[in-house]
């Protein structure tokens, strides 16, 4: 219901064009970027290949992602018979970390830019090392079966993984300010396509081996993968389209 009213509230508010909103100021206008009559067209494939790594990083955490939001709440629940209130508490007190880590990533990533003014810092080496902090995290899981130790282990993957949000999601900008949003969905897409595969095999993993720990190894072996390839994102290196010989260009920033 909730979401029913924002709808509407969004439908009478929201603007395509800046001076078309109601309560806009002609000071305001004044500053903004001239609105570009013409959308340039997406060159499609050399777009998609480049944003490629991008997408499977973000495959990689997309499926802790879903694990975590799909699984934890009956991963304590069942593997260590809580009943439903201390199973709910336990779950929220994970999912809270993982809002700590997202306010907390983009403010650490912001901070590394503006001290540094290095974007593969700021991005692909900050997502690489919280990747790894996530699979670190996660690890004592499979050596131990105690409930607190799996709360601080669970809430500590799920903060790290969360931390990778604010960098991930300014990387298609990073790379392709003329069609960022396209770029976006690309990246989302790896996010998407786990959020299908990840709870349906975790669920058989868990029904055909018994074990509620099981799953995390896949998230630890990706994130482990995601270590590696968030390197390849390149983000200090701009995507350049020519329309007259349809190639791909990259270009490092500031060159």
């Amino acid at each position: 219901m909730i979401s029913l009213v924002w709808v509407l509230v969004w439908a009478f508010v929201f603007t395509e064009h800046p001076e078309k909103h109601p309560r806009i100021t002609k000071e305001e206008l004044a500053i903004l970027p001239a609105v570009k009559k013409n959308t340039p067209k997406i060159p499609w494939g050399p777009l998609f290949k480049r944003m490629l790594p991008v997408t499977i990083v973000y495959f990689c955490y997309g499926w802790t992602l879903w694990l975590f939001l799909s699984w934890i709440p009956q991963y304590f629940l069942h593997s260590y018979d809580l009943d439903i209130k201390k199973s709910a508490l336990f779950a929220s007190s994970v999912f809270f970390a993982g809002v700590l880590g997202d306010t907390l990533g983009g403010i650490v990533s912001d901070r590394i830019l503006k001290r540094t003014g290095n974007l593969k810092r700021a991005r692909s080496q900050m997502v690489s090392v919280c990747m790894l902090l996530t699979l670190l995290s996660l690890l004592p899981l499979l050596v131990t079966h105690n409930v607190y130790v799996s709360i601080l282990c669970l809430s500590a993957g799920f903060f790290f993984a969360e931390m990778t949000i604010g960098p991930m999601w300014a990387i298609p900008m990073d790379i392709a300010p003329q069609y960022s949003g396209t770029a976006s969905g690309m990246m989302n897409t790896g996010s998407a396509l786990a959020a299908i595969i990840s709870p349906v095999l975790s669920g058989y993993l868990i029904d055909r081996f018994g074990s509620w720990e099981l799953p995390f190894v896949g998230s630890m072996i990706l994130m482990g993968f995601g270590v590696l390839l968030a390197f390849r994102m390149q983000p200090d290196s701009k995507f350049e389209h020519s329309v007259a010989d349809g190639a791909a260009n990259p270009v490092k920033a500031g060159a």
